[in-house]
C-alpha cells in the first residue's frame, strides 16, 4: 500500500509517530530547500493539519533525509529489529495481522537458531586452514565478526557491530562467499536474537516511523515508499517476488546449481524445496544472474547467452538486448524493479477476481499456492483487493505457475496458441471486462436478450453482481479510492454495503448500484432505508458520509423527488447512462479534470455536463 493509501485508513493517534518523524525532518531541510519551506508554510507549520495529498509530498521532499535517518538508526538496532525488518520486507507481509508476523518471528528465529548450532558444530570440527572449504571460511568469518562485537568491550562500551564494522563485515562475507543467512546464523552465536522480542522490536520500528500500527484491527502496515528504502539500506536490489519469478522460469539443474554454489545439499530436494532455500539464502540479484547460475567451466558468452533467454522466459519485451553480460543483467533487473505499478494496473478489480476465480477452478490448490509463495495467512481472503494492497499483480499470481502449466490454462480457455500465452490469459480477462463496460446500460437494465447477442455469458441470476462489480471497474479507472476493507467492516450478514469511496482520511461516499428490469427505479422507501443504514453504520467506525450515491438504469419522478427532499441524508443520483458518458469523456481526455466533489451535488446528476468539463 502506498503511504496516503495507509494515512487515510489509520487514525490521528496510529500515524503519529510517522508525522512526527516527518515533522522533523521536514523543519530541518525548511531552512534550505525553498519548496519544502513552501509547502510547510502552506499548511502553517503543522503537518498535523496537512492534507493526504500534503504529506505524500512532504515525504517524497524530505526521502532522501529520512533513508539517512533510518540507516543510522537501524545500524545500532537491536538483532530482533533487524530479523523483523527481514520479514516485513518480504512481499505479503507488509499489511498484516499482528499474530501471523508474530507466528512468522518465531518461524525464522528456529530457522536462524537450528541453523546457527549446525554452523557452528561445522566451526568446531574444522581442522583445515584451506580457504577451499567452507568450514574454514565460516570459522575465519566467525572469528572477525566476534572480534568486531566484542572489541568495544576493551574501551569500556556496550558490545555492538558498528555500521562502519558492518559494511567491512558485508564485503568479507561477500569476498567469502558467506550467505544472508549463513550471517545472521553466525551473528545469532555471538549476539543471540530474543525469541520473544517481536512486540518490543515491532514499537521499536514504529518509533522510528517505518509502520503503523492499527489497534482496530490489530494490523501492522508498512508503505511501499519505505519498504522501497528499506531494501536499498540492506541492498536488495530485486523484489522477493521478482528474484521468485526468475527462479521459478530456471530448470531443476540450474537450481541444483545455484545450491551447489553455495555448498546446499541437493540430493533427493524437491523442486519447490529448492527454490525455497535459494530465496532465504539472501543472494543478491546482480550475484545471481552473472555467477551463481553457471558452474566455473561456463564462460562469458554462454552466459549471455543463458540471459538473452531469460529475457524471453521473463516476457521481458525491450528493442535492445545489450551487447556485454552486465547490461543484459541491468535489462532484467531495471525491468522488474519499474513494472509493478504498471503490472497493478492489468487488469481492474472485477477482471483480476475472475482470474483468480478460474485459476481455482483449474487448480484445486490454487489459494494455497498463493498463500504459501508470498507467507500470507492461511485464513485470508484472497481478492483483488487484498492482493493489490500488498503490491502482489496478476502477473505475479501467473509467473506463480510454470511455463507449460500456463500452456495448458491457455489451451482450456480456447485462447490462440500463437504468441505470449501469459498475456493472452491476461487480455481474455481484461477484454471481458472492456466488454460488460461497453454493455454496461444493458447490465443495468437486466437485458439477458442483448447481452447475450454481444457475447456475454451471464447467469440471470449473477447480474446485479456483476453491475456492481462493473460499476467499481469504472469508479476505479475514473481514479476514485474504492475502499472494500472499510466496505467489509460496515457491512452485515443481512445488510451489505454495494460500494464504499474514500475521498478523505475520514470522508466518504457509500454507493448502491440498482438493476432494474421494467423501467424507471422506483423503490425509494426500502433503497432509503437500506442506505440510512449504512450511513449508521459508517458513523459509527467514525467516518463522514459526505453523499450517497445511487447508480441505476433510469429513475421515476417520484424517487428523484424523494431524494432531493430527503432531510436525513444528502443523496445523489446517477443514471447508468450518464456513468458510462462521463467514462467515456474521462478516457478520451489526456488530462482528465474529474473529482469525486462532482458527485456530491445532490439530486439527479447532470452527467452530460460532468463530462463536458472533464
Amino acid at each position: 500500500m502506498k503511504i496516503s493509501q495507509i494515512i487515510s485508513s489509520i487514525n490521528q493517534v496510529e500515524k503519529s509517530k510517522f508525522i512526527t518523524t516527518i515533522d522533523k525532518l521536514c523543519a530541518d531541510a525548511a531552512s534550505v530547500d525553498k519548496r519544502i519551506a513552501k509547502t510547510v508554510n502552506k499548511i502553517d507549520g503543522q503537518i498535523k493539519n496537512a492534507s493526504i495529498s500534503e504529506i505524500g509530498l512532504l515525504f517524497d521532499a524530505v526521502r532522501d533525509s529520512f533513508s539517512k535517518q533510518l540507516k543510522e538508526s537501524l545500524s545500532m538496532a537491536s538483532p530482533q529489529a533487524l530479523l523483523l525488518i527481514n520479514i516485513l520486507t518480504r512481499d505479503g507481509n507488509s499489511v498484516a495481522r499482528i499474530s501471523w508476523i508474530e507466528s512468522l518471528y518465531i518461524k525464522e528465529w528456529d530457522s536462524i537458531n537450528n541453523l546457527s548450532l549446525s554452523l557452528m558444530a561445522g566451526i568446531k570440527a574444522c581442522d583445515s586452514n584451506s580457504l577451499d572449504t567452507l568450514e574454514f571460511k565460516l570459522s575465519l568469518f566467525h572469528k572477525c565478526l566476534k572480534e568486531a562485537f566484542q572489541n568495544d568491550t576493551k574501551n569500556n562500551r556496550q558490545a555492538k557491530i558498528t555500521d562502519d564494522e558492518r559494511t567491512i563485515l558485508n564485503v568479507l562475507a561477500t569476498e567469502l562467499n558467506i550467505t544472508n543467512d549463513e550471517f545472521s546464523a553466525i551473528e545469532h552465536s555471538i549476539e543471540p536474537i530474543p525469541k520473544d522480542g517481536m512486540l518490543e522490536a515491532l514499537n521499536f520500528l514504529r518509533d522510528l516511523g517505518i509502520l503503523f500500527i492499527s489497534r482496530k484491527k490489530q494490523e501492522v502496515l508498512v508503505s511501499e515508499e519505505v519498504i522501497e528504502i528499506l531494501n536499498e539500506i540492506q541492498g536488495k536490489d530485486i523484489l522477493d517476488k521478482h528474484f521468485l519469478r526468475i527462479l521459478r522460469t530456471l530448470s531443476d539443474a540450474e537450481l541444483s546449481t545455484i545450491l551447489k554454489n553455495h555448498d546446499r545439499k541437493i540430493r533427493g530436494v524437491s523442486r519447490q524445496k529448492k527454490i525455497s532455500q535459494i530465496m532465504h539464502i539472501g543472494i543478491k540479484g546482480r550475484s545471481l544472474l552473472t555467477i551463481d547460475l553457471f558452474d566455473g567451466e561456463t564462460n562469458i558468452n554462454q552466459r549471455k547467452d543463458r540471459l538473452k533467454l531469460l529475457l524471453s522466459d521473463l516476457e521481458i519485451e525491450t528493442g535492445k538486448i545489450g551487447t556485454t553480460l552486465d547490461e543484459r543483467c541491468d535489462l532484467i533487473i531495471n525491468h522488474l524493479n519499474s513494472c509493478t505499478d504498471k503490472e497493478l494496473d492489468t487488469l481492474s478489480a472485477s477482471g483480476f477476481n475472475e482470474l483468480l476465480k478460474s485459476l481455482a477452478e483449474h487448480f484445486s490448490d490454487f489459494n494455497n499456492l498463493i498463500v504459501s509463495a508470498f507467507e500470507l495467512e492461511p485464513q485470508i481472503i484472497l481478492d483483488a483487493e487484498k492482493l493489490k494492497a500488498l503490491s502482489i499483480s496478476p502477473n505475479d499470481i501467473l509467473f506463480l505457475l510454470p511455463n507449460n502449466v500456463i500452456k495448458e490454462v491457455r489451451d482450456s480457455m480456447g485462447l490462440p496458441k500463437k504468441g505470449n500465452a501469459r498475456q493472452l490469459i491476461l487480455e481474455s480477462f481484461a477484454n471481458a471486462t472492456d466488454r460488460l463496460i461497453d454493455n454496461y446500460e444493458l447490465l443495468a437494465n437486466r437485458d439477458m436478450n442483448s447481452l447475450i447477442s454481444a457475447g456475454l455469458d451471464i447467469n440471470e441470476a449473477d447480474i446485479g453482481l456483476k453491475f456492481e462489480e462493473v460499476t467499481k471497474a469504472i469508479f476505479e479507472e475514473l481514479e476514485l479510492n474504492v475502499d472494500e476493507d472499510l466496505r467489509k467492516e460496515i457491512s452485515t450478514n443481512k445488510d451489505k454495503v454495494d460500494i464504499v469511496l474514500s475521498i478523505s482520511e475520514d470522508d466518504i461516499i457509500i454507493g448502491e448500484a440498482k438493476t432494474s428490469k421494467n423501467g424507471d427505479f422506483a423503490k425509494y422507501s426500502s433503497t432509503s432505508r437500506q442506505v440510512k443504514s449504512y450511513v449508521n453504520r459508517a458513523e459509527n467506525y467514525g467516518k463522514r458520509v459526505a453523499q450517497v450515491l445511487i447508480i441505476a438504469p433510469s429513475f421515476s419522478s417520484d424517487f428523484v423527488e424523494s431524494a432531493e427532499l430527503d432531510a436525513d441524508i444528502n443523496i445523489s443520483l446517477l443514471e447508468a447512462g450518464g456513468l458510462k458518458l462521463i467514462l467515456d469523456a474521462f478516457r478520451a481526455r489526456r488530462r482528465p479534470n474529474f473529482s469525486s466533489k462532482l458527485l456530491t451535488k445532490g439530486g439527479l446528476l447532470k452527467a452530460k455536463l460532468i463530462a463536458k468539463n472533464i
